[in-house]
């Protein structure tokens, strides 16, 4: 069952010198291909890094946590601002038998528009559709028997950028373009050992509600 899996999956950090195989990581990335957005606008793009020299200096991007030079391969998750632009939402937009006067209505709503709101607004509606895609890929991984681990302390738009010069020659060996921002980057790999540990997690009915904030869940 699914929610088996969501139970057992957990970050792991130290991982065996074992290359994963190609059609393993070719499942994991079509798990991120293929999941939901807002109006199928898919503001995203997915690296695989095999590379060792570019997991070196991605580890470095990552404030030098060692699990992003040591694992096995690393997906880095971009939010792609362009995903938004007329252009490109529009063709989107085409392909789900929208008409000219239907293309022009959604360009017009703030709410459905982001592009209207400005350049943040784009960034936090990206960055939330590339959040469905990680957790797509994450559980695909764990199905393959794959373990992995979220980077999120990174230096990029969201955060902080303390080393200009590194953050410039990071996009510069990824190809990245000025609308692409690193979201997240995933570990991946399969763990030096077995660990048992039961998932942290706040108290259910502090998280949980019914109809409201305060009224718990009975079942």
């Amino acid at each position: 069952m699914l929610l088996d899996l969501i139970k057992e999956r957990k970050s792991v950090r130290e991982y065996q010198d074992k290359k994963i195989p190609n059609e393993d990581l070719k499942k994991i990335l079509q798990a991120g291909y293929l999941a939901p957005s807002w109006m199928n606008s898919q503001p995203w793009k997915f690296i695989l890094v095999e590379n060792q020299e570019t997991k070196d200096l991605l580890c470095e991007l990552s404030s030098n946590q060692p699990h992003v030079k040591n694992a096995s391969a690393l997906i880095v998750c971009i939010a792609d601002k362009n995903g938004w632009s007329k252009e490109e939402f529009g063709e989107v937009l085409k392909k789900r038998g929208m008409n000219e006067a239907g293309i022009e209505k959604i360009f017009s709503i703030p709410m459905f528009y982001p592009v209207l709101l400005g350049d943040n607004t784009v960034l936090m509606r990206s960055v939330e559709q590339v959040t469905y895609a990680i957790s797509y890929m994450m559980l695909e991984a764990k199905e393959l028997k794959v373990d992995s681990c979220i980077i999120g302390a990174l230096q990029n738009e969201a955060t902080v950028i303390k080393n200009e010069e590194l953050v410039k020659k990071v996009n510069e060996r990824l190809n990245l373009s000025k609308d692409d921002v690193i979201i997240t980057i995933i570990t991946l790999g399969y763990a030096k050992e077995e660990t048992k540990t039961e998932k942290q997690r706040k108290d259910y009915n502090k998280v949980v509600y019914y109809e409201k904030v305060g009224q718990n869940i009975s079942f």
